[in-house]
């Protein structure tokens, strides 16, 4: 895999971006891969936390990780009573 020199999300794109060293910018669209994987309100917030706090760590579960597999572990969704 080519090396990312800078990976950073843009408010006003909603996208994670990433610069590669061949000068390639890959932009990854947040808003269409919450609809596409995201079934509930709790694994969407597991999502806005990676892209905000962690981008780099968001870009990599999306283009090499199973993101479906990795909101059903780490998100539980408790009823209230």
């Amino acid at each position: 895999m080519r090396k990312i020199l800078s990976c950073e999300f843009n408010l006003n794109t909603a996208c994670v971006e990433l610069l590669m060293e061949d000068g390639t910018l890959l932009s990854i669209d947040c808003t269409a891969v919450e609809i596409e994987v995201a079934n509930s309100m709790y694994q969407r917030s597991e999502l806005d936390w990676l892209i905000y706090n962690d981008p780099l760590a968001y870009a990599e579960l999306i283009l090499n990780g199973d993101p479906e597999l990795y909101l059903k572990a780490v998100t539980e969704h408790t009823p209230l009573d």
